[in-house]
């Protein structure tokens, strides 16, 4: 594992060896035990999308491993203006020990890992959310004990958090099912890995999706950079909602996880929200070991 680009790139055994360390270093922390694994490393962290969690926790997570982390907006860096990304891959690459990038096109992502000679990190592409879904399998292990054989159900928008749950969930033996309208299914490549790999199930009934369900999953109707959709959105998905109904037909305990921010009311509830806000607040808490496992993975090696 050099770089983390997409879940679709790694073995479950690499999924695991992250999500132990994960376990470790969450740990140490609440035991006030910090060892220094990036003592003296810099990491970049170019963000084309703005973010709360994901800048916070890289930035907080490299503090805590002893290392530094550079706050990059595309107005601060030439990539901004027209440089190639090739480019500022091999120049970003003399300077830095990584970089995370928050960004659109998967493709941009690629490229800075094929072009530099340092570890890349997906912070978000409009394509996938592999930290997000590191944390997410985190969670839910340590909620359920397990991932083997747990129940995921997804509800909503087939996007970049449907195609990683559904990678994530597959490749660690979950059985995942997902409802979407047809207008917002998955990415294909992703439908096409999940209809060889596993228990997988694409509906557009929420309640087939969600029958049986030890863990429902959700995120917003529009996300960044669709808020001129809006309107249109909300018809298309109106119905596909976490409420008291829909988690009636799922198992008895079953946990609810949103990689947030949530617009209560739309996509779910604000009573079941809030009736599920620890094991929420615990999956964003995660992305910050998660993610340190994954820095401490990538960046130890150079």
């Amino acid at each position: 594992m050099d770089h983390l680009l997409k879940l679709l790139d790694l073995s479950k055994e690499e999924i695991l060896d992250i999500l132990n360390l994960a376990d470790q270093l969450k740990y140490e922390l609440k035991h006030d035990i910090r060892h220094q694994h990036l003592k003296g490393k810099t990491l970049g962290m170019i963000f084309e999308k703005s973010s709360t969690r994901t800048r916070v926790s890289f930035e907080v997570g490299m503090c805590q491993l002893g290392g530094s982390a550079l706050f990059l907006s595309s107005n601060d860096l030439q990539i901004g203006r027209g440089e190639p990304v090739e480019d500022t891959a091999r120049v970003l690459s003399r300077y830095l020990d990584g970089i995370m990038i928050r960004t659109f096109a998967q493709q941009e992502v690629e490229d800075l890992a094929s072009y530099g000679s340092i570890p890349v990190i997906n912070g978000l592409t409009d394509f996938c959310h592999p930290c997000q879904v590191l944390a997410d399998l985190m969670t839910v292990r340590e909620h359920k004990g397990r991932l083997e054989g747990i129940n995921m159900c997804y509800l909503g928008d087939g996007n970049n958090m449907a195609n990683s749950l559904i990678v994530g969930g597959l490749k660690m033996g979950m059985n995942v099912s997902v409802a979407t309208p047809k207008e917002y299914q998955p990415d294909p490549t992703v439908l096409e890995f999940a209809q060889k790999t596993g228990n997988f199930k694409l509906t557009q009934d929420i309640y087939e999706a969600a029958k049986g369900a030890d863990v429902v999953f959700t995120d917003v109707w529009a996300s960044m950079g669709q808020e001129g959709e809006a309107g249109i959105r909300r018809k298309a998905f109106a119905g596909y909602q976490i409420n008291h109904k829909l988690l009636e037909v799922c198992a008895k305990n079953v946990m609810v996880q949103h990689c947030l921010p949530a617009h209560r009311g739309e996509e779910i509830t604000a009573q079941v929200f809030e009736e599920h806000a620890g094991e929420i607040f615990d999956e964003a808490e995660n992305r910050l070991h998660a993610q340190k496992a994954v820095m401490v993975t990538l960046m130890t090696k150079r």
